[in-house]
């Protein structure tokens, strides 16, 4: 079977196709600046990297590209698009109306489209992708995965907040928790490698990207997540604030003379370490400005760490104990200071690394760095969202 795995941005279109046969990946591309002047089309196939400059004034003109160039006769990859048995598509949000992933059709798409105003910035791309797809694929089926639906199984306790009940059912204002899809690869890799049956395990997974998020997986679900309503909460992120006390919107919009929307513009994209450092929000400029003495560069990452670390105490207290703590994503698979700086003064919660083994460069395997004689185990593991849609399409198509 052969899956075609879509992510839908508002100026990009991400592809990969997928033989489930293998689970190995056959094409990888994106579709860049849709709608916006310079358009490009990147393919990559057998080594080899094709790239297709073409006006895209909108994701159906993209779409269409990009099966233009799956059956391209010099640089595609199969010879018709009859070879393709089902695309997925990861989709942001499911408002509470989907708690697992479901095969896209008329009433799924209206319910989308009643969501679109819970993710305003993702959802509505999310959207034109769904739709883009039907119009040139008609009779293929199609799934939608959700990245709020692993954590579906958390607790009214754990995704509640202390507001009116009736303004909660009314405008389903809850903690959803996002990068679901990151959170159920690597936590699932995790209790594989600890060889142990998932109803007793106690992990920890630490999404660590330019958007991040920790989430508690107990017996293998979600039992809590550190964003929330929207995936601006949580520990500080590139440009995010992360949590933040709530007033401090009224105190931003008196002073600089800000409307609500500009306090969330602001929070979103002119705060995290990005705010702070004054520097990037990239944290390989941060770890390289911190190393040449910079103090703020320095003092963002110590802010992310703390933030990191607090989350984790608190879901070792959720529940009752730890068995695996999972670096995952950009920073988590890659900037081993920062893991080293998360780990560091949690010896009394059981959780020590092996230096020398989380300076060791990750070769796309799962990476172990726990030190000899630590109760907790402490993974590296490459997360690997495109695949977890693939298997959720086969097995929705299949089943």
């Amino acid at each position: 079977m052969k899956i075609l795995v879509v992510n839908a941005g508002s100026s990009s279109l991400k592809y990969q196709l997928f033989d489930m046969d293998t689970e190995s990946v056959i094409v990888k591309g994106g579709a860049e600046r849709i709608g916006i002047p310079g358009s490009v089309l990147t393919q990559k196939a057998n080594g080899e990297e094709t790239v297709i400059e073409k006006d895209m004034p909108n994701h159906k003109v993209a779409m269409q590209l990009v099966l233009d160039a799956l059956v391209h006769p010099e640089y595609g990859v199969i010879r018709s698009m009859s070879e393709i048995d089902a695309v997925g598509h990861r989709v942001l949000h499911s408002g509470g109306d989907f708690d697992r992933s479901v095969l896209l059709n008329d009433e799924v798409l209206k319910i989308c489209k009643k969501n679109a105003e819970l993710g305003p910035l993702h959802m509505p791309a999310n959207i034109l992708g769904m739709e883009a797809c039907r119009e040139v694929m008609p009779d293929t089926p199609m799934a939608l995965v959700f990245d709020t639906a692993f954590h579906a199984t958390m607790p009214p306790h754990a995704y509640l907040y202390a507001i009116d009940y009736d303004d909660y059912k009314k405008y389903k204002i809850r903690r959803y928790g996002f990068h679901g899809t990151s959170h159920k690869y690597v936590s699932q890799e995790a209790i594989r490698y600890l060889g142990v049956p998932a109803e007793q395990t106690k992990i920890v997974t630490c999404h660590l990207g330019g958007g991040s998020s920790i989430s508690a997986v107990l017996g293998g679900k979600c039992a809590d997540t550190s964003m929330g309503f929207t995936p601006l909460a949580g520990v500080p992120m590139g440009t995010r604030s992360g949590d933040i006390d709530p007033a401090v919107l009224e105190y931003l919009a008196e002073k600089k003379g800000y409307s609500v929307a500009d306090c969330v513009t602001y929070l979103n994209k002119k705060s995290g370490v990005a705010g702070i450092s004054g520097v990037s929000s990239d944290f390989r400029d941060l770890t390289k400005a911190a190393a040449e003495g910079n103090e703020r560069a320095a003092l963002a990452l110590d802010v992310f760490a703390y933030g990191v670390k607090k989350y984790i105490g608190a879901y070792v207290a959720a529940m009752n104990g730890l068995d695996c703590l999972v670096f995952t994503a950009g920073i988590g698979e890659n900037t081993w200071q920062v893991r080293k700086m998360i780990c560091d003064g949690m010896d009394y919660l059981g959780i020590r690394i092996d230096e020398a083994r989380n300076e060791q460069k990750n070769d796309g395997s799962i990476h172990d760095i726990t030190a000899d004689g630590s109760r907790v185990k402490v993974l590296v593991i490459p997360t690997n969202e495109e695949l977890v849609i693939a298997r959720e399409t086969k097995e929705l198509v299949e089943g």
